[in-house]
């Protein structure tokens, strides 16, 4: 079979490797669509360590929607030509291999599957090419659900508003997601006008921040509400899609009282914060990493209602042979959307 093997700063091949052998108690997949997530482009443009770990000389990709061929004799719930989803933390049996299960190849071994554990079966309701988005799409649904205020089981406050900062997959998730939840008005900003334009069509209010003042977009959508500097956009949560140290500082100096900040993207920088200013503006600072089950479950809801054309959002696919080209699409954050590789 073809596999996508990552050997350093931007250096992948697509090799010809052996096909998993399938024990009693596993299940082969085969990758319809895989799709490129951002710590793909990490560690392809800046080297190991930069993103999920991906160890030199391994498969790699863990965002892919796939069809069964072949089940193990011990194993139940399974049967050829369904289409699963691959759940990243669980599919080898090792959450450090999250982010290298194989979404680059052809073919994936699944250990010891379990369904609704390490497969998922995907609603006929979901296009192959939506589909292979649920994993990024769980990890925004993660991140809106963290600034969500919960008033019951499974039900949050509804008619509240957010920003989300960073318009790629995730955050448009996220947005996706707190609409779903109950959010009232959500904003988009972003320096690229293709991930705006994307956003614009699927709803969203949005701002180039590049080139509009956000204060006065976000008056202007929002309108007011105090904080301890004054008057400032009345927005009960912060998302940070995005990673640019400026997006927190903005909360903290714009962020009106009992506002709240969701921290999603990948930024390992240190940062200084005044407690004393959080304290006395009841501002909270929540970070959001991974998913959950419950968050499988929301986003197969959110892809399968049809209020939102998720499928938009994706700008360009390739084969698998031109994977290197599609990374680098990919890291083109001002031209591209979602990339995806078609591997069947």
């Amino acid at each position: 079979m073809k596999a996508g093997i990552y050997l350093g700063r931007e250096n992948v091949e697509v090799r010809e490797v052996p096909m998993p052998e399938v024990g009693d108690d596993d299940v082969l997949i085969q990758n319809i669509y895989s799709s490129i997530c951002g710590t793909d482009t990490a560690v392809f443009m800046h080297g190991p360590e930069t993103g999920h770990r991906v160890d030199v000389g391994g498969e790699f990709g863990h965002e892919t929607v796939s069809r069964v061929v072949k089940v193990g004799r011990n194993v139940t719930g399974f049967s050829v030509g369904e289409r699963v989803y691959p759940y990243p933390r669980f599919a080898k049996n090792d959450t450090r291999r999250a982010g290298t299960i194989g979404g680059f190849s052809e073919y994936i071994l699944i250990p010891k599957a379990k369904k609704y554990h390490s497969l998922y079966p995907v609603d006929d309701r979901i296009s192959d090419k939506t589909a292979c988005l649920i994993e990024p799409f769980t990890v925004g649904c993660r991140a809106a659900r963290r600034g969500m205020i919960p008033c019951g089981k499974g039900e949050y406050v509804k008619g509240q508003s957010a920003v989300v900062f960073g318009g790629g997959t995730i955050g448009i998730a996220a947005a996706v997601a707190f609409k779903f939840f109950g959010m009232d008005k959500v904003m988009i900003c972003d320096r690229s006008e293709v991930r705006l334009e994307i956003a614009g069509k699927l709803g969203f209010a949005v701002c180039n921040n590049l080139k509009e003042n956000f204060e006065k977009c976000a008056v202007d959508y929002f309108g007011t509400a105090p904080s301890l500097g004054g008057m400032t956009a009345d927005i009960d949560c912060m998302l940070d899609a995005a990673g640019a140290e400026s997006i927190l500082d903005d909360f903290l100096r714009l962020g009106k009282i009992e506002s709240r900040f969701v921290s999603v993207a990948v930024n390992n920088a240190p940062r200084k914060i005044d407690l004393l200013h959080m304290t006395y503006a009841q501002q909270s600072i929540i970070g959001s990493g991974g998913y959950m089950p419950e968050d499988v479950r929301d986003v197969m809801e959110i892809m399968s209602c049809g209020k939102w054309d998720i499928q938009s959002i994706i700008t360009h696919e390739f084969t698998l042979d031109m994977l290197e080209t599609a990374i680098r699409t990919a890291a083109d954050t001002e031209h591209s959307g979602n990339v995806i590789i078609k591997m069947a």
